[in-house]
């Protein structure tokens, strides 16, 4: 059995490692699509192989890279095509979630928690901690429709969507300014459900959804070239 002294190690290791293999993603060093080949860069950090993979599996987990079965890891790239028809999904997705949940009225006091961070983090122009509050009010919302098929799929598309808009959002270096109205729409899918006007909810999400995705296609999203 491993030592609990050594498994502490390994973990911030491994943390470590994703945390610097996600600057290099940041800053532009790993692009969009690119293989990530574990000898080079376990070379280049001077870890073993074994290290590195760990902390791929973790960026991966966080929607970071894609890997596919024998094939190396590669950063996570959207094209423009992607970007519409996930976020037609969304729709689909988060307004089922939302009339669910209006229907068993939950306790919204976690949504509302997140809307009040969103807030701050739109006023100081923090745009890390936007896109992480995001994320979890979109996690959240379709926890409380309490379907754990729903709550899957959500999982499934959310977690690399974001993390692909958090690397755009970057590149973009436009900040957070035209958030402001998409913030405040986050409040009314909260006070909606609260309200439990399930039927209202579904189409305010599914209309919130279409903004949401104006905003980025207008801002954040690289258009594919055209033949």
């Amino acid at each position: 059995m491993a030592s609990p002294t050594r498994t502490s190690s390994e973990e911030l290791l491994k943390d470590g490692l994703a945390g610097r293999f996600l600057a290099e993603i940041v800053n532009g060093s790993l692009s969009p699509g690119e293989r990530i080949v574990e000898r080079v860069w376990a070379q280049k950090f001077g870890v073993a192989q074994a290290s590195i993979r760990e902390a791929i599996n973790i960026l991966e987990k966080d929607g970071f890279v894609t890997k596919e079965s024998g094939q190396s890891a590669r950063v996570i790239n959207l094209s423009e095509k992607d970007v519409v028809q996930l976020y037609q999904v969304r729709g689909a997705l988060e307004g089922l979630a939302a009339y669910q949940a209006a229907l068993s009225r939950p306790d919204v006091s976690e949504l509302n928690s997140i809307v009040m961070r969103m807030r701050t983090a739109a006023a100081e122009n923090d745009a890390d901690e936007l896109v992480d509050s995001d994320l979890k009010f979109h996690l959240q919302l379709c926890k409380l429709a309490d379907n754990p098929h729903l709550e899957e799929h959500a999982v499934r598309i959310l977690l690399p969507f974001f993390a692909f808009f958090r690397l755009r959002l970057s590149a973009s270096k436009q900040g957070v300014s035209t958030w402001d109205k998409d913030v405040e729409a986050h409040q009314k899918i909260v006070d909606l459900i609260a309200e439990g006007e399930a039927e209202l909810a579904e189409h305010y999400v599914r209309k919130a959804i279409g903004r949401f995705a104006n905003t980025a296609n207008k801002n954040w999203i690289p258009h594919d070239n055209q033949p």
